[in-house]
């Protein structure tokens, strides 16, 4: 079992001792305690009968089958369930094999801020300690955290109450009891656990835990995914305490930095601002045509502070996470959206670089500050853009010839050494979802490619490589971002879909950001186009955080740190304090226990970036979804996507939504996909469905809470490839695309689900939308 305490003295106890004993113990088996008293024969039938009156008297609790505790008192470690959360955020737990005695207790956060943080219904191995307000539990180990929890939508009829799960590749239907049923609501959102035990037929038992909102609420789809993936939310108290009880900054240990005319640029709804610019003309005789380029990035290290519950917390969040309508931030707004935020007019505590560029775009040498400065003004995107272009306003008017065309001209020097480093050039078309006063969507738009966001985002990389190079430099340790080059595998699969479009790519040859780009470059203007970004975007590795540097393959630099937002990123707060280390620029910097714990940082703030990248992504797609249930029925244009055995992924022009066309539905014959021709072909025909195709398609089912599309092809399959096999006129062509005893027949929509309606609502204006008989 647990520990043993040191040996007592041998022979039968009284009542004291014993009790004595198990404080000490935590919790102990009968047979324990008799190996440690040194009982036998009619001394352990004695023990027995102790046992009992000590549990009549309520002194003691059972623990488990067998185990044995102080009554109200739990064990040194134990498994436990998360069984509530208060009002506050806080979670607490139960032992899963205690008595009735067994109290709750508070889960602590954890220090070390490894992956996700727990949730309702998780199952957890925890260190139990008593404290000054009860019991605290410390987490050891995750065990099957989320495994046994399902977030669903109640459906209620006469009979019984289900949880129909919101994730579409789960089947885990659940029926509640009636009595947990009672203050439910058809369409309530909740969270439910799995029960334990045998269901072989029908649907499984479940518990509700939780009430988390409407599935009619138009903020439902963020709501869903932020409980889905497990994204934290909110501050304890301790925190937003620590984080209002910060001192405006001052000059003290800083450079003045006030003089240099920053300015922000950001999205127009952005709420805080964690990089300003500003660019001159290099005036060294030695680098005629040269610029000083300086960034300067909140200076987040000097309010959240190493081993604070500030900065346990924005650890163990990772990032923040972003919503069409909501924001779930790293550090609380009384930081985000204030003392950190470079706001204009304000002083504001920043750490900042000077870089210097020769006339070709060469940094020739950078240096880092740590100082106060002062934003003269805040621009979008949008409106720096219009000034360069000549719309001039009020606020862009007065800067243009200090601040804005300085900033450009200094971009476009730097612009030819991008060039020369040909960093992968994928244009990848993003939408963002613009939402309606009352919550609701108010449409769906191409985000614009400006070069405004082409220049912040170069100014940003050079930075982030300065960051590096100094932390090199100094030989402070330090989280990279790295990013591999494609595998062999993946390689190979980009070449096989390049020949089925009729582009050679040497399968033997390394893979280099300047050969894609020439690929990308020689389909730009092609129908394929868009396709072949999509693919050559899918043969690239995801890019993660570590304390070992392989470099940045996409950006085709040898080293790189993400120093440029911290307000948003813990893994720029540490390099932060790397700098403030390297630098020896204040006391707050890196210490040795973080260095110590680098590559398990690295690790959690790459897992909390998938997370929210998932969650952001669910959100999305359960939004568009929303959007999209008053037009089924309607054709939209889009073009294949994805290609799999089970059917085809269809991207919708004007929305960039993606639904299936389930492969059940495709046509009179069975359709088998070949994965070297990326396509769907008929067995019988040889017809085809390539990837890259565009399409004419139905809206047969949109579903919000689950974000999933289904449609249905209305374009006719391509003709057989003429230097493919010839067709098979197997069992299958003869008897359906199951090899059924029937005639093979056209399916509609979802296998076995409904027909789709034969008109639906109006497009609503939707561009590349059109109602019309099938072609």
């Amino acid at each position: 079992m647990v520990k043993t305490p040191k040996r007592p003295p041998a022979g039968l106890p009284d009542k004291e001792s014993l009790m004595a004993f198990l404080r000490e113990a935590g919790e102990a088996e009968k047979a324990d305690i008799a190996r440690a008293f040194g009982l036998k024969g009619a001394e352990r039938r004695h023990l027995r009968e102790m046992l009992k009156e000590l549990e009549a008297e309520g002194r003691l609790g059972k623990r488990g089958r067998k185990g044995f505790s102080e009554a109200g008192a739990l064990p040194p470690v134990g498994v436990v369930d998360v069984v509530d959360r208060d009002a506050d955020g806080e979670l607490y737990v139960e032992l899963v094999k205690g008595a009735e005695d067994a109290p709750r207790a508070i889960l602590m956060p954890d220090r070390e801020g490894r992956g996700p943080a727990p949730g309702m219904g998780d199952r957890l191995l925890v260190k139990f300690s008593r404290g000054v307000e009860g019991w605290e539990a410390r987490l050891v180990k995750r065990l099957d955290a989320g495994t046994n929890r399902v977030l669903g939508v109640i459906r209620k009829s006469a009979r019984e109450t289900r949880v129909e799960p919101v994730d579409k590749r789960s089947k885990d239907v659940l029926l509640v009891p009636a009595a947990q049923a009672t203050d439910l609501r058809d369409g309530d959102l909740v969270l439910a656990a799995i029960e334990k035990g045998e269901h072989r037929y029908g649907p499984k038992r479940g518990k509700i835990l939780e009430s988390i909102g409407r599935e009619d609420d138009p903020r439902a789809a963020s709501l869903i995914a932020i409980h889905a993936h497990g994204v934290p939310t909110g501050f304890s108290e301790a925190v937003e305490r620590e984080a209002a009880d910060q001192d405006v900054p001052t000059l003290k240990g800083r450079e003045d930095l006030r003089h240099v005319p920053f300015i922000t640029i950001d999205p127009a709804d952005a709420r805080d601002h964690d990089d300003a610019v500003y660019a001159e003309r290099d005036e060294d005789p030695a680098n005629a045509g040269g610029w000083i380029v300086w960034v300067a990035i909140a200076d987040v290290a000097a309010y959240v502070r190493p081993q604070t519950t500030l900065d346990r917390e924005a650890r163990a969040k990772g990032n923040s996470t972003y919503f069409p309508d909501r924001v779930e931030p790293m550090l609380p707004e009384v930081l985000s959206n204030g003392l950190c935020s470079l706001k204009q007019g304000e002083n504001r505590a920043c750490m900042a670089v000077r870089m210097v560029f020769d006339k070709d775009g060469r940094k020739t040498g950078h240096k880092f500050t740590r100082g106060l400065m002062r934003s003269h003004a805040k621009l979008s995107y949008e409106q720096a853009q219009s000034a360069i272009d000549g719309l001039m306003d009020d606020a862009t008017g007065p800067i243009m010839e200090a601040i804005l065309y300085p900033l450009w001209n200094a971009y476009r020097a730097m612009l030819k050494g991008r060039e020369r480093r040909s960093p992968l050039a994928i244009e990848s078309p993003e939408r963002r979802i613009i939402m309606a006063p009352d919550g609701g969507i108010a449409s769906i738009e191409p985000r614009r490619s400006l070069e405004a966001h082409r220049l912040i985002e170069e100014m940003m990389i050079q930075a982030n490589v300065c960051a590096a190079e100094t932390l090199e430099k100094t030989r402070t340790p330090l989280i990279y971002r790295v990013h591999d080059a494609p595998s062999q595998e993946k390689i190979f699969n980009l070449a096989d879909f390049l020949h089925t479009i009729g582009k050679p790519w040497n399968k033997g040859e390394a893979p280099n950001t300047k050969r894609f780009n020439k690929l990308l470059d020689e389909t730009r203007d092609g129908p394929h186009a868009e396709v072949v970004n999509e693919v050559v975007l899918r043969t690239q590795m995801q890019a993660i955080y570590s304390p070992d540097n392989i470099g940045h393959f996409g950006l085709h630099l040898d080293r790189y740190a993400h120093f440029t937002s911290p307000i948003r990123r813990y893994s720029d707060l540490v390099v932060h304090r790397g700098l403030i280390r390297g630098l020896k620029l204040g006391p707050d910097g890196l210490t040795d226990r973080e260095i110590a714990e680098l590559g398990g940082i690295a690790e959690h703030v790459t897992e909390t970036e998938r997370r929210s990248m998932a969650a952001e992504r669910d959100a999305m797609d359960r939004y568009i979804a929303a959007f999209l249930e008053d037009h089924v029925g309607a054709t939209f244009s889009g073009r294949i996507t994805g290609v799999t055995r089970f059917g085809l992924f269809v991207r919708l022009e004007e929305t960039g939504a993606d639904g299936l066309v389930p492969v059940s539905t495709l046509g009179d014959e069975y359709f088998t996909h070949d994965d070297r021709a990326h396509a769907l072909v008929g067995e019988r025909t040889g017809k085809r469905f390539p990837l890259g195709r565009r399409v004419e398609v139905r809206l047969v089912e949109a579903t919000p809470v689950t974000g999933g599309l289904v449609l249905e092809m209305l374009s006719e399959p391509d003709p057989r490839d003429p230097n493919a096999p010839a067709p098979r006129y197997g069992m299958r062509g003869r008897g359906g695309r199951g090899g059924g005893d029937g005639p093979p027949k056209r399916g509609k929509g979802r296998p076995g689900g409904p027909k789709p309606r034969s008109g639906g609502k109006p497009s609503g204006g939707l561009k590349g939308v059109r109602k019309g008989k099938r072609r």
